[in-house]
């Protein structure tokens, strides 16, 4: 399906009654594409793709690239992921076992949704493409399609607006290159867990806003996975010991009652 990509091999899939990747929010059983890569948090992306082999590739390149991406095979699981979870970008494909991608696409945009979409899909001839454009797409991409032309069209998206593909954040004595996985405070690295690192990611991308748990789980942690509220008090604890200067008051601050915000500004009290 992917032409300049190396074999997959090790990417399996397993089909279990409907569910081809992912199940529906809270519920079920959990169908992973891929095994051995390491999303991280931003950003995240819904795939919409009954095809498991096209889904099992471009899961396993933009996961390489250092993007969270969620994959349901029906139009029904589609609009159970977006009613829970906000994404900055849709992969769409057009033939799906319960419907259509361009109306889903019109579901979308009709209730307000401004991710931006990708149609990926073999139904090339200008009049669906057309179709595909004028039911809200902002991309189409025809299989089958080039590795490097599926990345450089998603990075491009992602850059606008809405995008958030900064390489090198900065927040007073903390630096965070995301090229590199590499987080220093005054020059001196930082060990940090990879959901910590996300976490702090979403936190510099982010300043100055509040953000309850509830909301940092929805964001930073997958939708099927299975930790709570808790779960995230415990990793920004974990992350404000190893972030906080000594004798300064922490970049990540409790907001009673709401949540947590995070500050550029050390002398912030």
């Amino acid at each position: 399906m992917i032409t300049g990509a190396e074999p997959l091999s090790l990417y399996l899939c397993r089909f279990e009654s409907e569910d081809l990747v992912s199940r529906r929010p809270m519920s079920g059983t959990v169908q992973e594409f891929s095994e051995g890569f390491n999303s991280s948090a931003m950003p995240k992306i819904l795939l919409v793709e009954d095809d498991c082999d096209a889904a099992v590739e471009v899961k396993a390149l933009l996961t390489a690239n250092r993007m969270t991406l969620e994959v349901v095979p029906t139009v029904d699981r589609a609009r159970d992921f977006v009613s829970v979870s906000d994404y900055d970008l849709i992969i769409l494909d057009w033939n799906l076992p319960d419907g259509t991608g361009v109306d889903f696409l019109k579901f979308l945009r009709d209730k307000g949704c401004q991710s931006p979409v990708l149609m990926l899909t073999g139904r090339v001839n200008i009049d669906d493409k057309l179709t595909g454009f004028t039911a809200g797409a902002d991309d189409y991409l025809g299989k089958p399609f080039h590795a490097v032309e599926l990345l450089c069209r998603v990075q491009a998206l992602l850059r606008r607006p809405h995008g958030r593909l900064e390489n090198i954040l900065k927040a007073g004595n903390l630096v965070l290159d995301i090229e590199s996985r590499r987080v220093t405070r005054d020059g001196e690295d930082l060990h940090l867990m990879p959901k910590e690192f996300a976490v702090l990611e979403f936190f510099m991308r982010n300043p100055n806003r509040v953000f309850s748990p509830e909301a940092l789980l929805e964001r930073v942690w997958e939708t099927d996975n299975e930790s709570t509220s808790h779960t995230v008090v415990a990793t920004i604890h974990r992350l404000r010991k190893k972030i906080d200067s000594p004798g300064i008051d922490s970049k990540i601050k409790n907001q009673f009652g709401m949540g947590y915000s995070f500050t550029l500004d050390e002398s912030a009290s």
